[in-house]
């Protein structure tokens, strides 16, 4: 097996490992429900490009700020650890998961709904019972190389992960860089319908990536991979 390269030190984040006051807040989760029909499943890198959308189009809902119906549920969600957990649905399943309040978010051949946070063990009934196994998914194609004037979220080459694990590793960086990004360059971010990359860095780059102050992701372990995993660096431009 190859060993996993370290992760630079950080300070306190909502994704690392280890217990940190956010442990002692109530905590919440962002669910997301990916659509995959067993006759047309969605693409790999779209599903994961999508998953990151999502959690952007979330964030700067106008629901989620301020007085808005989600605000709150937004500001507990942040202020506990961030977590996200990707589930799926087809068939009736979709259509009954898609009549919760929440936003659906289409890629090219991708379709995700984000729903405003629930408590870790309160999750409403219609999403509860969907399966978070089964995402797993494949490119049929090879993708398309990143854009290097745009976003992108590169991914951890020595890191094996399903697709549903990624997306939600890919909504966390998409949230790092936001949380990063000054209101003038959210707004602009925003009304381009957020444009971003997803790829798997090369072992040489990802190096470089993770030692660059660029904003990564460092999971806390709950499943799949090791905690203190390093698993997507946020390249935006604004913030290279």
């Amino acid at each position: 097996m190859t060993p996993v390269l370290p992760c630079p030190p950080a300070a306190e984040s909502p994704f690392r490992d280890g217990r940190t006051r956010r442990d002692e807040a109530p905590q919440y989760v962002l669910p997301l429900v990916v659509h995959i029909e067993k006759t047309a499943p969605p693409a790999r890198t779209d599903a994961l490009r999508t998953a990151a959308r999502a959690v952007l189009v979330m964030l700067s809902d106008e629901r989620s700020d301020g007085e808005g119906e989600w605000a709150q549920l937004m500001r507990d969600w942040q202020d506990a650890r961030i977590r996200k957990v990707v589930r799926r649905a087809r068939g009736a399943e979709w259509r009954k998961a898609s009549a919760l309040p929440g936003i659906t978010v289409t890629g090219e051949s991708a379709e995700v709904r984000v729903y405003p946070p629930v408590p870790l063990d309160g999750w409403p009934k219609e999403l509860a019972k969907l399966q978070v196994s089964g995402t797993d998914l494949d490119d049929p194609e090879p993708p398309a190389a990143p854009d290097p004037t745009g976003p992108v979220l590169w991914l951890n080459p020595q890191l094996d992960m399903s697709a549903g694990k990624a997306m939600a590793q890919a909504g966390h960086g998409a949230q790092l860089a936001w949380w990063e990004l000054s209101p003038a360059e959210r707004t602009a971010w925003r009304e381009a319908g957020f444009p971003l990359s997803v790829a798997t860095a090369d072992a040489g780059r990802w190096q470089q990536l993770t030692a660059s102050g660029l904003p990564v992701v460092r999971d806390a372990g709950f499943t799949e991979i090791a905690p203190g995993s390093c698993t997507v660096v946020a390249d935006h431009p604004a913030l290279r």
